[in-house]
């Protein structure tokens, strides 16, 4: 478990420092489109660029838990006529996820002989660079590989990191408000859900719809076409939600964290990374934003990373001593929010880290007289 736990904050780190990325990225992109805009006369603004980044706002913060409760309710009541849905779902968003996941790396082997810039076009499916087609290509194949296999290393392993890595990168968290109502939020659905469920519904559903396999979509069609080998080799699926590990104590056991308790505090690490970086692009030129005291030697990014660590050391500790599944977020909740919003406060950042701290407002063009 020691290792997990460090996977697990090596690749929420990997995924903050990629939401930095994708988010200059577009700052430098919008810029480009601006001053094309300006040599061309015509009047352009960053907001008309697209972006395929979704800022999660307060209502959605609170509805997010809701929703999350329905689904959980769907898989578990309806999971039996349902799972061949759910199993080809499943594929094309990991086809997709692990394709962004594997981008980077496409983009760094095909460097040397084709630029990003050039596209091929694929008629109405659109544009796409050939690193878009090779990451797209080898997430194809792997996908494939799991439907055909089962094994769990594919998608409770890295296919289920690909969907984290792509979730935390395209979603955005605006302010330290919002970042609260989501994980104080869904610190309440993870907590009925895996302690008091079973008192309504007789099992934990949490747990039990997280460890249903679902049965494979090959199998499915092969035994309408009656073709009973297909049937007979192809293996149940394991759905995403989690990732495993084989556990250290006991062989052939594992150990399971849900992809939400990865994903959210992952939002609160990806957001604290952009504040820390936007902090520093906000002080004038030739200062260098000297610590006064000790804590301010800490960023706001490393305090909450350390924190997530704390929280998945306290979890797995809690499911040792008490031999049941524990709820992550009750851990990991408290220990990367809180010690921010100390920080944040002994700091004096608290007021503007609440409220949406990235708005930029402008000074008004023209002064009354």
């Amino acid at each position: 478990m020691e290792a997990s736990r460090y996977y697990e904050s090596v690749e929420t780190s990997y995924t903050s420092s990629r939401s930095l990325n994708i988010e200059q990225e577009k700052r430098e992109r919008d810029k480009e489109k601006e001053d094309s805009a300006f040599s061309a006369s015509s009047p352009a603004s960053p907001t008309d660029a697209k972006s395929s980044v979704q800022t999660i706002d307060s209502c959605q913060a609170m509805l997010l838990p809701i929703g999350a409760s329905i689904s959980l309710l769907v898989m578990f009541l309806f999971f039996d006529s349902l799972q061949t849905v759910f199993a080809i779902c499943t594929a094309i968003l990991a086809t997709v996820a692990f394709a962004f996941l594997l981008l980077p790396m496409s983009q760094y082997l095909l460097r040397p002989c084709y630029s990003n810039n050039n596209k091929i076009s694929f008629g109405c499916c659109g544009r796409f660079t050939p690193a878009e087609i090779m990451s797209f290509c080898l997430s194809f194949i792997l996908v494939c590989i799991w439907v055909e296999t089962g094994h769990w290393l594919l998608m409770d392993g890295s296919l289920g990191m690909g969907l984290c890595v792509a979730f935390i990168a395209l979603v955005r968290l605006p302010s330290l408000k919002v970042s609260t109502l989501l994980l104080v939020g869904l610190l309440m659905y993870d907590v009925f859900w895996v302690f008091f469920s079973s008192y309504i519904f007789s099992t934990n559903v949490m747990v039990k719809v997280a460890t249903r396999p679902a049965e494979n979509p090959v199998g499915v069609f092969a035994k309408k076409l009656h073709l009973p080998g297909l049937v007979r080799d192809a293996p149940k699926l394991s759905l995403p939600g989690k990732l495993v590990f084989p556990s250290v104590h006991n062989s052939g056991h594992f150990s399971m964290l849900g992809l939400g308790d990865i994903v959210m505090p992952g939002l609160l690490l990806c957001f604290v990374l952009r504040y820390d970086a936007y902090k520093k692009s906000q002080l004038p030129c030739g200062e260098t934003g000297a610590p006064t005291t000790s804590y301010h030697r800490i960023t706001y990014f490393h305090c909450s990373l350390i924190g997530y660590f704390l929280g998945l050391l306290t979890a797995t500790l809690s499911s040792e001593i008490f031999k049941a599944a524990q709820p992550a977020l009750l851990y990991l909740v408290p220990f990367t929010l809180l010690p921010l919003l100390i920080m944040a406060y002994l700091k004096g950042d608290l007021r503007r880290m609440w409220h949406e701290p990235f708005i930029i407002h402008q000074p008004p063009r023209y002064m009354d007289v």
